[in-house]
């Protein structure tokens, strides 16, 4: 699967985008049929705690899955993100399988 990173007005060090690339990939344990992901990296308000905001954009066959995520570090953020697409994915192959 393709996960293209975008790091919105600051650069991201290539130690980020491979634990992102690491955990969003994981998902394709869960649902093999992912076309590609998009993920956000936005900081809020530079001198406040939980000011980073992640956003992960994942496309399947038929549906667009999104999740949006703010802690205090970016890696915490992704993490949450990731488990709440890997529970949206669940329902989504749920859905999938009892209408065949």
């Amino acid at each position: 699967m393709q996960v293209k990173v975008h790091s919105i007005q600051f650069s991201a060090d290539q130690k980020l985008v491979d634990f992102i690339n690491q955990k969003v990939n994981k998902l394709n344990l869960f649902f093999g049929n992912i076309v590609d992901s998009e993920v956000f990296l936005k900081i809020i308000t530079p001198n406040s705690n939980n000011n980073k905001l992640v956003e992960i954009k994942i496309n399947v066959p038929g549906k667009e899955l999104f999740a949006k995520k703010r802690s205090k570090s970016f890696e915490e953020a992704i993490d949450d993100a990731v488990d709440a697409l890997r529970i949206q994915i669940t329902k989504h192959k749920e859905k999938l399988y009892t209408k065949s």
